[in-house]
């Protein structure tokens, strides 16, 4: 039943929000009751985190004398975010279909000669993949490196391979528009996609440069074993196979750079949110795709299944944001942001600007270790920080925001992205989450400077 629910709730947002229609008290009773049904089926971290949001803000409610329907109207809020989670997924669905991994996997038993290159090779594939599989990036990379490995000297293969998948997946997080962080924080800084990636691009380009330079002068020692036995084989066809591989692999290339391209002119022609857009583009693209690739069949396929089981997978996502959500709208409803806002433009005036910029990417990093979502903490964060009252530009307040869940994304040991690395290479999250720390704070440091140096300039 749950999965018509979580169906329906999104159809209906989508629906109301594309045709301007005030569908909020069904929508928002829609959410009460998906908050109470999964309740006792989540996680017991999730069900606790959730469960003070949903106390305090009915505290909040009950002391402003608040009615019933006032209580149910305050659910709903984050649900355009669940709507981006729900459907992004889909998205990938074309790059499995069209057997990429097969190709990848060819390019590097081809092209790749030292421990080194791998790392560089797997570390940009990974941020290659991240800008449209979001954390289906982290099986696929690994998987498609994998059997490669045992052709190098490596001696912590785990580690190697964890940190440059997660390095390379957690850089275009910072822009790519399939990435719901992008989605909150553009939301409410109210900056444009396209008016943003000057800003963003050139520092996620310094991660991923800064990951590889660390990479290769702890690599130099390793070097390829020897020849392999699937390169010897008639020139002729190896060359006609790395000609149809690199073709094949080039789809995802030109994929990615359309659909982008898509993105900015729907953004610019329409005024609909970025999440929305995102959210309502993305099934009809990956369609497209798969008609191109001829595996429309396969693709209706996954999607059935994917119906089926979503639900299952999404029950933590739906309770903690929706929980979120409660507390975000009760909150704005008692203008308790406005008085938060008042506190922080005083810190802000006591410590600088300077300081107070360095500060701000470590809140979301801090949180993640009590198991809160990055996603949860700067929408939390950008709630009660107005760039206006602030005296800074929305621009570096939305890097700044930003940079922080990147490197929430790396460290945090209850995230799904280290949870799910863990579970690949079969370690432990801590453990996962404590190969990351170096980069992590060799990567903040850099934002530190960065932030500083875009205060000076803007």
């Amino acid at each position: 039943m749950l999965k018509y629910v979580f169906g329906l709730v999104i159809f209906l947002y989508l629906f109301s929000s594309l045709f301007h229609l005030d569908l909020q008290f069904f929508i928002s009773s829609f959410c009460a009751f998906i908050v109470l049904h999964t309740m006792f089926t989540v996680k017991s971290l999730v069900r606790t985190i959730g469960s003070i949001f949903l106390l305090i803000g009915f505290i909040l409610l009950w002391r402003s004398n608040a009615s019933i329907k006032e209580y149910i109207l305050s659910f709903g809020p984050m649900l355009d975010l669940l709507t981006m989670f729900a459907v992004i997924p889909i998205l990938g669905f074309p790059v499995k279909l069209g057997g990429y991994a097969k190709g990848i996997q060819t390019i590097i038993q081809k092209k790749v000669k030292t421990s080194g290159q791998l790392y560089i090779m797997t570390s940009g594939i990974s941020y290659f993949l991240s800008m449209f599989m979001n954390l289906a990036t982290l099986p696929m990379t690994y998987y498609s490196i994998q059997p490669s490995l045992s052709l190098f000297s490596i001696k912590k293969e785990d580690r190697f391979m964890s940190r440059a998948i997660t390095h390379g997946f957690a850089m275009p997080l910072l822009w790519a528009p399939i990435t719901p962080i992008v989605g909150i924080v553009i939301g409410v800084t109210g900056v444009r996609w396209g008016a943003i990636l000057p800003y963003v691009l050139p520092l996620s380009i310094l991660g991923i440069v800064l990951d590889w330079v660390l990479a290769t002068r702890n690599s130099r020692q390793n070097v390829l074993r020897g020849h392999r036995n699937d390169l010897v084989k008639d020139e002729t066809a190896a060359s006609l196979e790395g000609v149809v591989t690199q073709g094949k692999v080039f789809h995802i290339f030109i994929a990615i750079i359309l659909f982008n391209l898509i993105i900015s002119f729907a953004e610019h022609l329409f005024s609909y949110s970025f999440v929305i857009i995102v959210s309502i583009l993305v099934i009809p693209f990956a369609l497209g795709w798969s008609l191109f690739i001829k595996q429309q069949k396969a693709f209706l396929h996954s999607l059935k299944e994917y119906f089926h089981s979503y639900s299952f997978k999404m029950k933590d996502q739906f309770f903690i944001f929706l929980s979120a959500g409660f507390f975000i709208s009760v909150v704005k409803g008692t203008n308790i942001n406005v008085t938060v806002n008042i506190a922080v433009t005083h810190f802000k005036d006591i410590v600088g600007p300077e300081v107070f910029l360095i500060l701000l990417p470590l809140i979301p990093l801090a949180f993640a270790f009590t198991g809160l979502h990055p996603a949860v903490t700067l929408t939390l964060m950008a709630e009660a920080l107005d760039p206006q009252s602030l005296g800074i530009s929305p621009y570096i307040l939305t890097v700044s925001l930003l940079a922080g869940a990147i490197s929430a994304f790396l460290v945090g040991p209850y995230n799904a992205t280290i949870g799910l690395m863990s579970s690949i290479v079969k370690e432990s999250s801590f453990k996962v989450s404590n190969w990351n720390i170096p980069y992590t704070i060799s990567y903040l440091l850099i934002v530190m400077f960065y932030l500083i140096g875009l205060e000076w300039l803007i």
